[in-house]
């Protein structure tokens, strides 16, 4: 056969399979899968261009595979983190590539309570404090990732440093683009989320207790 055909046929072929790939794409509802599809095209598009000596063409698809496959690589790196991040610490270090520094001095507030909520705060070094329960803050504290889950997106205390430090910041909307892209990453992000409302909880119930055990001591005394 004549190479000439043999590269028609070649191309023909691989004309088909890319386009099939990339219908396929566009049925597809998350990022890591159309990540996978989109890399396929690229190759197959490589492969077609060999014989037509289309440098241009193979240039252009190797450039978008190693694009396709960086951001596959992160997304993926992403969500190892994540599970990492949820079935040991609760560390939000996976978070870190995302948020923008903001250095803050004592005094100041970061946030007041009923103010509208858009960002969630990483404490990477300083001392803060929630004004309305008293509660200081550790460092490696994430403050006001509540406000993304609650129905009016408003804060449910006043933030204030007391001590200058260093806080990373990250909007709601880059987190929810995330979700978007992975919703994967959104499940686990919700579990983490989950566990950090119930050890919130587990502490305002110390606090109770501790509370509530106060006024029994005199009380235990006086019978004694």
């Amino acid at each position: 056969m004549d190479t000439s055909h043999l590269a028609e046929h070649v191309g023909a072929v691989g004309s088909l399979a890319a386009s099939v790939f990339v219908v396929a794409t566009y049925t597809m509802r998350t990022m890591i899968p159309l990540r996978v599809f989109g890399m396929l095209t690229n190759l197959v598009l490589m492969i077609t261009a060999i014989p037509f000596h289309s440098f241009l063409q193979f240039g252009l698809h190797a450039g978008l595979l190693c694009l396709n496959g960086y951001r596959l690589h992160q997304m993926l790196q992403l969500v190892r983190d994540v599970k990492k991040s949820v079935n040991s610490d609760l560390s939000m270090d996976w978070l870190k590539p995302f948020m923008t520094e903001r250095k803050c001095e004592a005094g100041e507030m970061l946030f007041y309570k009923d103010e509208k909520a858009e960002t969630m705060l990483y404490i990477v070094s300083g001392r803060y404090r929630l004004v309305e329960s008293g509660i200081e803050l550790p460092v490696g504290a994430i403050v006001g990732e509540l406000g993304m889950l609650s129905p009016t997106n408003e804060r449910t205390q006043s933030l204030e440093c007391i001590e200058s430090g260093t806080v990373l910041s990250v909007s709601y909307r880059q987190v929810e683009e995330l979700y978007v892209q992975n919703p994967e990453f959104g499940f686990y992000f919700l579990r983490l989320a989950s566990a950090r409302l119930f050890q919130n909880i587990g502490k305002l119930e110390e606090r109770l207790a501790e509370f509530g055990a106060a006024p029994a001591a005199p009380i235990a005394s006086q019978t004694a």
